[in-house]
């Protein structure tokens, strides 16, 4: 008898999809620091452009330049443009007007988002199971936040984080739907170059107009090393990661990961003398569950 759930690709879909969320969640503290020093379009404008400078050569490296050059670059501009681009901005402009806890907390609206883009796009059915599963996830992602909770705020901030979640899950779904001939450095290269592209061209323009600058002599090593997590593991990297994930298991279940996030946080603290929150573990094996559930319970196939 095998479990169904047991298969390598499944299983592997979702432990690639955990490290994917582990490696995001430490950029949001990196985050933090860089906005004392650098107003949100041009942080996001350097994050996007260090990670297709990272990923444009290994992609090159992997693949070569003709399937480079046979990449639909356009559509790549426009799904990286604003499923990436104006979703980074969002994403950091909350944080900015917020704290990383607030933008986690409202990034856990993501599953709920991705299923009804599935069921809006590709006519997915709402099974119970999958209901059940999405409710498991949201209910152990706030109960990894305890008393945090009652911290968020619901103003502009708020509303900007929200609406990057909304660009960042349209934009996932996106990437893996428009280029069925990319692999996931291809597909992931392409819209993040098309990320970089377009904030980078904003971030110019909102200088030439007189817009914040960064404060430069405020950057030092610590900031260097902030900028490299913040824009090649936790973009770069998380986002290879994630993007083959959701090409197998769909945006909708892919999105419940990521409500596990302040458990890696909190893996992260406690690694740096931080303490240990039980809490924040039962939270993490709820969404565990939740998962688990929305893929459909454990079947045993007789022989």
């Amino acid at each position: 008898m095998t479990p169904a759930l047991a298969s390598p690709s499944r299983l592997t879909a979702n432990l690639i999809c955990m490290a994917s969320m582990l490696i995001w969640a430490a950029g949001l503290p990196a985050a933090d620091l860089l906005l004392k020093a650098i107003p949100p379009l041009s942080l996001t404008a350097l994050r996007m452009s260090l990670a297709a400078a990272v990923l444009l050569p290994l992609w090159l490296a992997l693949e070569g330049g003709g399937v480079m050059a046979r990449a639909q670059w356009l559509r790549g501009i426009a799904v990286g443009g604003l499923g990436f681009g104006v979703g980074a901005y969002l994403l950091v402009f909350a944080q900015s007007r917020t704290d990383a806890v607030t933008v986690a907390i409202i990034s856990a609206t993501m599953p709920a988002i991705g299923i009804a883009l599935e069921c809006l796009l590709d006519a997915r059915r709402l099974r119970a199971g999958l209901m059940f599963g999405l409710t498991l996830s949201l209910a152990g992602g706030l109960l990894a936040y305890g008393d945090k909770l009652g911290a968020v705020g619901f103003g502009v901030g708020a509303l900007a984080a929200f609406t990057s979640v909304i660009c960042f899950t349209w934009g996932s779904r996106a990437t893996v739907a428009g280029f069925p001939a990319l692999s996931p450095i291809g597909r992931t290269t392409i819209t993040l170059t098309g990320a970089a592209l377009v904030t980078s061209l904003a971030a110019l323009l909102q200088i030439g107009l007189g817009g914040p600058a960064s404060d430069w002599p405020a950057i030092g090593m610590t900031e260097i090393g902030a900028l490299a997590i913040y824009g090649i593991g936790a973009l770069a990297i998380s986002q290879v990661l994630w993007i083959i994930s959701v090409g197998q298991l769909g945006i909708g279940v892919a999105a419940l990961h990521i409500n596990a996030a302040p458990f890696y946080v909190m893996l992260f603290l406690y690694a740096l003398g931080g303490s240990w929150d039980w809490m924040q573990v039962l939270g993490a094996a709820i969404v565990g569950l939740g998962v688990l559930i929305a893929q459909g319970l454990p079947r045993f196939n007789r022989h």
